[in-house]
């Protein structure tokens, strides 16, 4: 029971996109489908009702032509989805007819209300208001003036205290139409919200996975044009050296498989928890190495006590160091550089030097290594700071802190 109530209520039965019926409605007007099954229900019980309704009022038997203006109000009603506005102003002549003929009040007045909800739902306010309206000021014409000059020829002056009725069911039909249309707003604009989530969140996935690709292919990448280089320069004088270098190339080439493989398999399944840890700064020794293969030596100097990091932090830093040591071994000439971790209170800060000149030659880079380190220390409330030093070389700085309650 508290289930169904909360289905009722708008609760999860309600969470994508309002409730099943309301959907319905929205998906076949957007389809421009006209409503056979809805308008032909409604046409039997107004008939029905309408002859159930007629006992006991002294008005204008049901003839063929009344027949005709209670099949005409939902025949009208077929283009609600379409033309919402002639159908609204359709079925208030119809009824307005109907009711000057004579004939017995019945549930003819509900394709009124149908009417009037799917104008105001499909966003044409006024036309369902005029339209009710001039309904009402016949219906108070034809009660207490014209009455006289219209069947039947024994009606009287309707009672004032019946149009009280009258105009609560006038509000009441408007007030439904109007909580109706502001429901269905708020639906649409959750939708939009959603969509817009859902597009925001495919961005940054996006976002960061190109920034994965960037950095593992930079790196070796470059490790492997480096060692190319040498092996073909040493493949006829050293031999020995050459096969050095072909075999960091095979390291390389594998361990830049490896992580390019672990980003493509959460394209695959996206939310499936990664077959192998995301590199962190315990991967560092493996970066010196790996520079060490192509000449750069690398000095690691670390303030303040190691401690560990939240996953995201230490991934972030690894891949900042990374893509610095791969700019040094594309952009400078010099064969040392400096890697200086601190470990502060809250914080964590890289400093990356190198000696310089630097060498102003194209190595295939793409350019966007600073921008992608600048995004990771953003995405953690970070910054970056990248650029020549005063007495030469250049220098990368970043400043990551550490959120309260993450992991240390």
């Amino acid at each position: 029971m508290e289930h169904r109530r909360a289905r009722i209520c708008g609760g999860p039965g309600w969470s994508q996109g309002g409730p099943p019926g309301m959907r319905l409605w929205e998906e076949r007007r957007a389809a421009g489908r006209v409503p056979w099954p809805s308008t032909l229900a409604l046409a039997v019980f107004v008939m029905v009702g309408t002859r159930f309704a007629a006992q006991g009022q002294d008005r204008e038997p049901l003839d063929t032509f009344g027949r005709l203006l209670l099949v005409a109000g939902p025949a009208v009603l077929l283009l609600r989805h379409r033309y919402p506005v002639v159908s609204v102003f359709g079925v208030a002549a119809t009824a307005f007819v109907y009711f000057a003929a004579g004939y017995p009040y019945g549930p003819v007045f509900l394709t009124v209300a149908v009417g009037c909800f799917a104008a105001v739902v499909s966003g044409h306010r006024r036309a369902a208001w005029w339209a009710l309206g001039l309904l009402w000021a016949g219906h108070l014409l034809i009660a207490h003036w014209l009455y006289r000059y219209l069947p039947p020829g024994t009606d009287d002056s309707a009672p004032w205290g019946q149009e009280v009725f009258v105009t609560a069911c006038v509000v009441a039909i408007l007030a439904a139409s109007e909580l109706a249309r502001v429901r269905r707003e708020v639906w649409a604009k959750e939708r939009a919200e959603r969509a817009a989530a859902e597009r925001r969140r495919a961005d940054e996935e996006r976002l960061r996975i190109a920034r994965e690709l960037h950095d593992v292919l930079a790196h070796s990448i470059s490790v492997i044009n480096v060692q190319a280089g040498v092996g073909l320069a040493l493949l006829d004088t050293d031999p020995e050296q050459a096969r050095t270098a072909l075999t960091t190339i095979k390291s390389a080439s594998k361990e830049a498989l490896g992580e390019v493989r672990q980003v493509l398999d959460t394209l695959r399944a996206p939310g499936a928890a990664p077959r192998a840890p995301a590199p962190g700064l315990e991967r560092l020794p493996e970066l010196v190495e790996q520079a060490a293969g192509t000449g750069l030596r690398v000095e690691v100097l670390t303030d303040g006590e190691p401690r560990p990091l939240p996953p995201g932090t230490d991934l972030a830093a690894f891949r900042i160091v990374q893509e610095a040591l791969t700019n040094v071994v594309r952009h400078s000439g010099s064969r040392v550089a400096r890697v200086r971790i601190v470990h502060a209170p809250g914080r964590l800060q890289l400093q990356i030097d190198d000696e310089g000149p630097a060498t102003g030659s194209d190595a295939g880079g793409s350019g966007n290594g600073l921008a992608g380190m600048r995004e990771r220390a953003a995405g953690l409330g970070g910054t970056i700071e990248a650029g020549p030093r005063p007495d030469g070389g250049f220098r990368v700085r970043a400043d990551l802190p550490l959120r309260p309650g993450e992991s240390m």
